[in-house]
């Protein structure tokens, strides 16, 4: 688990005394890394009862063209660039900004398939 609260050291390298120590609330989860594969996902409660989407492995994308407002759903054939990091265009990772290869053509996506649950993109 990641912890995701304060830092324990100032701007200038100075330590901070905490007059508390962890809390369960700062704990983070481990990122869902979305690969190219046929559809697995899996409801997680998060904070507050509300519900979030991890989705684990998609082949299908919700492309919309911005010339005629059109939406279509459509197979993903590869990933062609992740400006997230280099390595997750030759293990097929879908992340918010990376660059896909559709039906229709190349397609960015313009969400967080991880923590949504699908994946929406938009025509390039």
């Amino acid at each position: 688990m990641k912890w995701q609260g304060a830092s324990r050291r100032k701007e200038s390298g100075g330590r901070i005394v905490r007059s508390r120590g962890k809390r369960k609330f700062e704990l983070g989860r481990e990122p869902a890394d979305t690969h190219l594969a046929p559809v697995r996902s899996k409801e997680i409660r998060t904070f507050g009862g509300n519900k979030k989407i991890r989705l684990f492995r998609c082949d299908i994308a919700n492309v919309t063209n911005p010339a005629d407002k059109t939406t279509r759903k459509c197979n993903i054939e590869t990933v062609e660039g992740n400006p997230a990091n280099q390595y997750y265009t030759r293990r097929n990772i879908i992340t918010k900004g990376a660059i896909i290869n559709t039906n229709l053509g190349s397609a960015q996506v313009t969400n967080r398939p991880g923590q949504e649950g699908v994946v929406n993109a938009v025509l390039i």
